[in-house]
């Protein structure tokens, strides 16, 4: 029996393209909302920073070179394609292979014909997009009024033209190039070129594209030999950046030739086209690269070797004298005063007489060591911070200038510790809170520093300011705050200082961010900092702003992309409000005959970290921008400090209105601005070399300067020792003003370098106080030279014979004694007494888990001379025989708490027998007796209990010191000063 199946109808396999196609549509959209999310935000942000033009001025430029890339990349690939496949002949025979090469090419023709041009212009138009600064810098270029000794050209042609000029003759000679591919490909393809054994045939519609597409593109290369004249203006030689001897005499002019016979080159390819024949252009390009052999490198090498070599400090001199004044023009110290200064080393009795105002202001606190003090005083709660390193600033207080230790108490979050979360950081614990500010010149009998502004509500000599810190170095990423005025404030303020369950708490009012109004913008800023939250907590309302990008540096980067900024921002009390100050620099490697250096390179010291691989040449910067952003709102506003920069006034034509002249500048903010530090730091770098403005010497190297050392390094370390600001007076200024120094010793090896004092740089870093203008020697460079036949101590020499002078080893072990080590601070170099004092800081630190240092002894030096005493009033006057003639800043300040060591006698430098004092009137042996009595034997007991306990006091203090336990010490000099008022009173004052 046989049995039969129906045939089962079969199914049509469902098509899965329109699922595909679904996907790729749908992650398209997703990938697009997200780009869409992030440029937005960025969008928010600038507009609500008011720089809403500087981002979509980098948008529309950026968008317009991509464009231009594109499109001058795209198009000319695409016609050379398009003319070799149409001009092809219609019935070349072809060889077996490139038979096959067409049946693979030809189903992918058209795909291929418009693909390579589209993937080329893409390649091109990213490259070109990110040279809009270099286009615009061209449109927007302003002359210099300064000419280069070469071709009298403006310095601006260098700064602005030269490199467009040789960046639009690149990307055309690549456009060509791949054109020319391009058409021998096609040709080669289709059978436009053929070649049959040794024979090459090229027909004619071939040959013309070929050979004009050739004669186009070397003389782009002509051009470009041509320009290359004006480039060795700027490169960096054996000797010197700029064009010398040979340059002047062998390059320059070979380059002009080479130039000439690339034109003649071209032409001959010009009219292969028409005639057919080769031969003149293959021998012309055959012409120019043994031209280019013999004019461009031989030439010049024969010129050098036996010309220039044997005879090279007559030769070069015009040339290196040419890279002396414009090295110097470009780093702002073409106007630097030079000073002889033949600085004494006796230290005489009342030599500080004259410089009584300069010694009244020596600064001895140390910023980079005293913020672990401050910390401990001012920090109050864990969640509170102060930097590392806190900074110099100046405020006026009882009509007289007064250096100032500041920083400001900004918001740690890391010290909630098992209180985080994302409610309280983003929306409780959103800002720091006050400033502190410390005399520079003055500590307490303990020493700590002395403030003129401080707490928690803030108070002190500064008067009434907006205490809050929403945006600082040390902000959190984001947090969100405002709040209808309905509802309860929600951010913490500031903790209670005396009830721990107390806290007071505050609604942000200002307009630091963007506003998180609707769902949407909820949304946007939840993908950016993919959390959630932002889009489901009810803590975000139509009031909340977001604050982010916090950090001053950040902010005013943002708002002047084309500035270069000083790594030390600094904040200062101004107007009613904490703003912090950052200075701006224009910079170019551009500048002809300028030395070239890395900026990272020279701004490096013990207070500045090296950038390791920065690519940050420059041979050209000012201080042109000074900017302020407001620690409350984060306002960022940028003023025109140099309005001569052409390099300013070119990025004003691009961004106009974003920068405000320096007019609008107060007297309050002209009064905190200083000199920057980066800058200045530079300069010295350049002065140790190009100090010598005499071309024969400078050749011969004979007196180069280096910045010395810093003292606190060790052996090995070669880190140099930061720029410090001091009030003192110059030699050459009526009165003494802020400024900014540092000094040179002679350049050598590590084996044979000397640490003596050859000059001393300071710049005048006070700007006075009037608005809108500059004090007349803001920025004024002295430089004081000191006789090479002088010995003056340098810094790493004092620092020697402080560390090997037997006395001040012995009373440094005895500061050491128990859990203590001891911290050198600064050390200060000023020019007074007719020489050079050093003045450093020593600091006792207990080494227990709770330590920070206090300021217990000053070192000085003067000459070979030194003197260690409890103030830096009494080393003056150990150093300088009994009487320096001036007060120190610490003038009155108790010594009789600093443990006991020998002072040094400034001529043996053994114990001179000057008792430091932590006798304070009780015998110092077991007996207990004073030596003093009232005649009332009632009194004098008294009398006798008072001073027991006021030795008891001292034995406490200095068991708590070395234990390192601060508060027991607090506790012992409170006890201490009772029993000494109640024993003055006893005895009448006595």
């Amino acid at each position: 029996m046989t049995s039969t199946t129906a045939a089962q109808p079969t199914q049509p396999k469902r098509s899965r393209a329109p699922l595909a196609i679904t996907l790729a549509v749908v992650g398209a959209l997703v990938v697009a909302f997200f780009i869409f999310s992030g440029l937005y935000t960025d969008f928010l942000w600038y507009d609500q920073l008011g720089y809403a033009t500087v981002l979509t001025t980098g948008w529309l430029a950026t968008l317009g070179m991509f464009l231009v890339g594109f499109i001058a990349m795209a198009v000319p690939v695409w016609i050379s394609i398009q003319l070799a496949y149409r001009l092809r002949p219609v019935y070349a025979k072809l060889s077996s292979q490139l038979d096959r090469y067409q049946e693979l090419v030809e189903p992918l023709r058209r795909l291929a014909t418009w693909g390579i041009p589209v993937i080329l212009g893409l390649f091109a138009g990213f490259a070109t997009a990110t040279r809009w600064q270099v286009v615009l810098m061209w449109f927007n270029r302003t002359p210099s009024g300064t000419t280069d000794p070469q071709f009298g050209l403006d310095t601006s042609f260098y700064l602005f033209e030269l490199p467009f000029y040789r960046g639009v003759v690149a990307f055309a000679s690549a456009v060509i190039l791949l054109a020319v591919l391009a058409t021998v490909a096609v040709s080669y393809l289709y059978g436009s070129i053929r070649v049959a054994g040794r024979e090459l045939r090229i027909s004619k519609s071939a040959r013309i594209q070929i050979a004009i597409l050739a004669g186009v593109y070397l003389l782009l290369q002509a051009v470009s030999i041509w320009l290359d004249q004006y480039v060795t203006l700027t490169q960096t030689g054996d000797l010197i950046t700029g064009a010398s001897y040979t340059d002047v005499n062998a390059t320059i002019p070979g380059r002009i030739i080479l130039a000439g016979i690339a034109i003649l080159v071209a032409l001959l390819f010009f009219v292969t086209a028409f005639i057919g024949r080769w031969r003149f252009p293959v021998v012309g390009l055959v012409l120019l690269l043994i031209s280019g052999l013999l004019i461009g490198t031989a030439y010049p090498w024969v010129v050098q070797r036996f010309q220039v070599d044997p005879n090279a400090r007559v030769l070069e001199t015009p040339y290196i004298q040419r890279n002396i004044d414009l090295t110097r023009e470009a780093y702002g110290v073409d106007t630097v005063e030079e000073i002889p200064y033949n600085a004494t080393t006796d230290a005489e009795p009342g030599a500080l007489r004259a410089d009584a105002e300069t010694t009244a202001n020596i600064r001895i606190i140390d910023p980079a060591v005293v913020s672990p003090t401050v910390s401990q005083l001012e920090q109050f709660k864990n969640y509170y911070q102060f930097n590392k390193a806190l900074d110099v600033d100046r405020y006026t207080i009882d009509g007289k200038t007064q250096d100032a230790v500041v920083a400001v108490r900004e918001l740690s979050q890391s010290g909630l510790e098992d209180a985080q979360s994302w409610y309280n950081n983003t929306v409780v614990y959103t800002h720091g809170y006050g400033l502190v500010a410390a005399y520079g010149n003055q500590r307490s009998s303990d020493g700590f520093p002395v403030f003129l502004e401080s707490g928690v509500p803030t108070s002190g000599e500064l008067g009434d300011f907006q205490p809050r810190i929403y945006f600082g170095e040390k902000s959190p990423e984001y947090s969100i705050v405002g709040s209808p005025s309905s509802t309860d404030p929600v951010e913490l303020d500031y903790p209670s200082a005396t009830d721990d369950s107390q806290e007071t708490y505050n609604t942000f009012d200002g307009d630091g961010g963007p506003k998180l109004d609707n769902a949407f913008k909820k949304l946007i800023y939840a993908l950016k900092f993919q959390s959630e939250q932002i889009f489901l907590s009810d803590a975000v309302n139509n009031e909340s702003q977001i604050l982010y990008d916090r950090n001053p540096k950040d902010r005013v980067q943002k708002a002047a992309p084309y500035l270069t900024l000083d790594s030390d921002p600094y904040p200062s009390v101004v107007d009613g409000k904490v703003v912090w100050i950052v200075d701006g620099y224009t910079t170019s490697a551009n500048f002809p005959y300028a030395k070239t250096q890395s900026l990272s390179n020279a701004i490096a010291d013990s207070a500045t970290q090296t950038q390791q691989y920065a690519l940050d040449n420059i041979n050209y910067i000012r201080n042109s921008v000074k900017a302020t952003v407001d620690a409350y709102s984060g306002k960022v506003t940028l003023y025109a400090w140099d309005d001569k920069d052409p390099v300013l006034a070119t990025w004003q034509k691009i961004y106009p209105s974003t920068v405000k002249p320096i007019s609008e500048m107060s007297g309050d903010l002209m009064s905190h601005v200083r000199y920057p530090a980066d800058l200045f730091k530079v300069q010295r770098q350049i002065l140790g070399q190009y100090h010598v403005t005499d071309a024969g010497p400078f050749y011969s190297r004979s007196d180069a300067w280096a910045t010395p050392a810093d003292p606190q390094a060790t052996a090995n370390d070669t880190t140099l020792q930061p720029p410090y600001y001091l009030t003192m007076q110059m030699p050459g200024q009526d009165a003494p003003a802020f400024s900014l120094y540092s000094s040179f010793i002679p350049r050598g090896t590590s084996d044979s370098s000397r640490s003596i004092l050859t000059g001393y740089l300071a710049a005048d870093a006070d700007a006075g106080a009037e608005k809108g203008v500059k004090g007349d020697d803001y920025g004024k460079l002295r430089l004081l030279t000191l006789p090479k036949e002088d010995t003056v101590p340098g810094p790493g020499q004092v620092q020697n014979n402080f560390n090997s002078d037997p006395s001040v080893s012995s009373a440094i072990n005895l500061l050491k004694q128990g859990q203590t080590k001891v911290i050198n601070g600064n050390l200060l170099t000023v020019p007074v007494g007719g020489g050079l004092l050093y003045v450093q800081p020593v600091y006792v630190q207990s080494t227990a888990e709770t330590a920070y240092p206090l300021l217990q002894k000053v070192l000085v030096a003067f000459g070979d001379q030194i003197a260690f005493e409890n103030t830096l009033d009494e080393a003056l006057d150990v150093l300088f025989g009994g009487d320096s003639g001036a007060e120190a800043g610490d003038t009155g300040t108790d010594s009789t708490v600093a443990p006991e060591t020998p002072s040094v006698d400034p001529d043996t430098g053994t114990d001179g027998g000057t008792d430091t004092g932590t006798d304070t009137g009780t015998d110092a042996g077991t007996d207990g007796g004073t030596g003093v009595t009232t005649g009332d034997p009632a009194t004098d007991a008294q009398l006798q209990q008072a001073l027991n306990e006021a030795k008891q006091a001292i034995a406490d203090k200095q068991a708590a010191l070395e234990k390192g336990d601060f508060a027991a010490y607090g506790a012992a000099d409170a006890k201490l000063a009772e029993a000494v008022a109640r024993a003055l009173e006893l005895t009448g004052g006595k």
